[in-house]
């Protein structure tokens, strides 16, 4: 559902009324395994690391600025930029093409799982009358029949629901355990704590920053946003989005300094240490605030699931237009094309076996492997795309802009590193 008008034609003010596409992608980024990996590093160094969660915010910023100023600037999608990248290797596809062909299809197989599983734990919680798996399978079916069926509208929409949810439970807990004002200002001042060197790259990389950042653009577009004269729009856009996404990650890091720090408790990684903070909330709060986390913690998971479903398939209809050489072909690049079903059927019934078994090992590491090289491979992108003659000379990275995707690509090689050595 496309809104054909023009930013230079709207009353003072109406650009704070079309904010969107930010907040669909900022959402997306935000998972249950983002909030936990927050928790934690509070729960370890008090707000030792409140630094490193605002430069991730910039960072963030700077990334989807640059997808936007791509997209925008010569009315382009991502993967046009990227199949102008080096000559053809296989058919219509070059480097670029080949990486992410093979990189949508595995990490969209097991990333299916990963989502029904997130969305389904505090389901399982709050009804315990199904299981775990069902609430997982009943999650993507859900997610598949929205998308299936809504249009982006009615998407956004939904999306922008779910940030309240979530903005009400993180921000309501953050109040409700009484931040240390003094010691959460101390926490502006870079330092680094032993032993947190790769907790701060993690929450400095780590928390809304996954594919979907690419899949911004396709977003833009979606909402009828074309051309250089939304450029204004855009940075609103996305500059707010990603301020909210970093007043979720200040809260739940006073909500781990203060409710776990002080106490010693640890929680465990991934998305069931969300289940663990839910304990601790009924013991100390009552069953009335441990629902309500439930609730945020259940829009936080969804939301990433909806995102994904609904952007990442966008971007595999036009990998597969690229493909087929069809680029100048709309019905093969949309929400209503047969690429953008066929990636969300992909994303939801071949991941359910996973909710069945063991996740095979090789395939974990292919997932791990190509996981980490994708935010390096979208930073490094940019910075060679915005810095040619591809783009005209007024929409090109400045300074600042080529120094905060420099500092992206190199946190984000850091991560991938580590990353690696782990698997291997």
């Amino acid at each position: 559902m496309s809104q054909d008008v023009k930013p230079h034609d709207d009353a003072p003010g109406r650009k704070w009324s079309l904010i969107g596409p930010g907040i669909v992608v900022a959402a997306t980024g935000v998972g249950a395994g983002d909030l936990v990996a927050t928790l934690i590093a509070g729960s370890r160094f008090g707000y030792a690391l409140l630094w490193a969660a605002v430069v991730g915010t910039l960072l963030k910023i700077a990334l989807a600025e640059a997808v936007g100023r791509w997209t925008l600037a010569g009315e382009r999608t991502i993967f046009d930029g990227w199949s102008s990248l080096g000559r053809p290797l296989a058919g219509r596809l070059n480097w670029a093409g080949l990486y992410f062909g093979l990189y949508v299809v595995i990490w969209g197989f097991v990333y299916g799982a990963a989502a029904m599983t997130s969305t389904a734990l505090p389901l399982a919680a709050l009804f315990p009358v199904l299981d775990l798996k069902a609430w997982g399978m009943i999650s993507g079916v859900i997610g598949l029949a929205f998308v299936w069926f809504g249009g982006y509208g009615l998407f956004e929409k939904a999306m922008t629901a779910l940030v309240g949810l979530m903005f009400v439970t993180v921000l309501g807990l953050a109040v409700l355990v009484a931040p240390d004002i003094p010691s959460l200002l101390t926490g502006l001042w870079p330092t680094l704590p032993e032993g947190s060197t790769f907790y701060t790259l993690g929450l400095i990389g780590g928390v809304g920053g996954t594919i979907t950042m690419a899949a911004y653009g396709y977003w833009l577009n979606a909402k009828g946003w074309r051309g250089p004269s939304w450029m204004g729009v855009m940075r609103l856009d996305n500059r707010v989005a990603y301020a909210v996404t970093g007043v979720f990650v200040v809260a739940m890091l006073i909500v781990g300094a203060e409710l776990l720090y002080s106490a010693g408790i640890a929680l465990q990684s991934g998305d069931r240490g969300l289940l663990d903070l839910d304990k601790v909330l009924r013991q100390r709060f009552g069953a009335p605030i441990s629902i309500l986390f439930l609730v945020g913690f259940w829009a936080t998971s969804f939301s990433s699931l909806l995102g994904v479903w609904q952007g990442v398939s966008l971007m595999f209809a036009d990998f597969t237009a690229h493909v087929r050489g069809r680029v100048g072909d709309a019905a093969v690049r949309g929400e209503r094309s047969l690429s953008f079903r066929a990636y969300a059927l992909w994303l939801t019934f071949p991941p359910m076996i996973l909710l069945f078994m063991d996740r095979p090992f090789g395939l974990i590491v292919a997932y791990g492997v190509l996981g980490s090289l994708f935010m390096p491979f979208l930073a490094g992108t940019l910075l060679w795309l915005l810095n040619s003659d591809r783009v005209p000379a007024e929409w090109r990275s400045g300074w600042f802009s080529n120094l905060m995707l420099g500092a992206a690509g190199v946190l984000f090689a850091v991560l991938a590193g580590r990353e690696l050595v782990g698997l291997f």
